[in-house]
């Protein structure tokens, strides 16, 4: 496996075809440089956000905002010429190609990844270290944590609640009643996602109404945020408060 600089030319024109979903172009620099599939771009200060930072081309195709053109096809010629589905982002955090699909809320992609093999539990993400649904679930790219959980991506609590996944709140709480701060974070995480019914659940496990979590917001903030006015209107309710009426 070679690491090239993310302005060499090869690298350079690769990148091109891959955002641009030419896929025969792609496929014609594939056939041309064995190897070029499970090359690592980075190594220098551009591209990957330091020096020492390396990603794959399967990182290239599922990078932000993602979603490029064909990009299904883009991973089924990358996956066919050698590239490795699982291979990791090396730098602060571990991810792998599924995660970075996760986070761009891009489905079709993920689908291919995982058709191809990828590890749907993969550790290394951005979130806790944790799995692509972590990502996606945190990142509000609901698309892509729905379809994970439909591909058989397991939920843990926080992310239960998010979904809105009420069977499995229930069955998590059922077999380890939640901490007061673990229920506190999975409310959180519910009204982040605007549901109300994992929201309720939590709350009578001893959920904080008023913790002032993740990007320094309050329950009441985030439902806001999600602009799920129902669960916001029923968390005022309950004494529920914006962080700016708190501090």
């Amino acid at each position: 496996m070679s690491i090239m600089s993310t302005s060499d030319p090869l690298a350079v024109a690769a990148v091109e075809a891959i955002h641009a979903g030419d896929t025969e172009a792609l496929t014609r620099l594939l056939a041309e440089n064995p190897g070029l599939a499970d090359a690592r771009l980075g190594g220098d200060e551009d591209g990957c956000g330091g020096s020492g930072m390396t990603r794959s081309l399967l990182h290239v195709a599922t990078d932000w905002p993602g979603n490029f053109p064909n990009g299904a096809a883009t991973v089924a010629a990358l996956v066919a010429s050698g590239a490795d589905v699982n291979a990791r982002f090396t730098g602060p955090h571990t991810e792998t190609p599924l995660h970075w699909a996760a986070s761009s809320d891009d489905v079709d992609v993920l689908d291919a990844l995982l058709d191809a093999g990828a590890d749907i539990e993969a550790t290394g993400a951005v979130i806790g270290g944790g799995t692509p649904l972590a990502d996606a679930t945190a990142f509000g790219q609901w698309n892509a944590a729905r379809r994970l959980v439909e591909r058989g991506a397991r939920a843990d609590l926080w992310q239960a609640a998010a979904l809105g996944l009420v069977d499995r709140v229930q069955e998590l709480c059922a077999a380890s009643p939640p901490r007061a701060e673990e229920a506190t974070q999975a409310f959180w995480c519910a009204c982040h996602g605007g549901q109300k019914h994992t929201a309720e659940i939590l709350l009578g496990h001893g959920a904080d109404v008023n913790w002032i979590g993740y990007d320094e917001l309050t329950p009441l903030d985030a439902a806001r945020r999600s602009e799920a006015t129902e669960l916001a209107s029923w968390l005022q309710g309950r004494g529920a408060k914006a962080s700016d009426e708190i501090r």
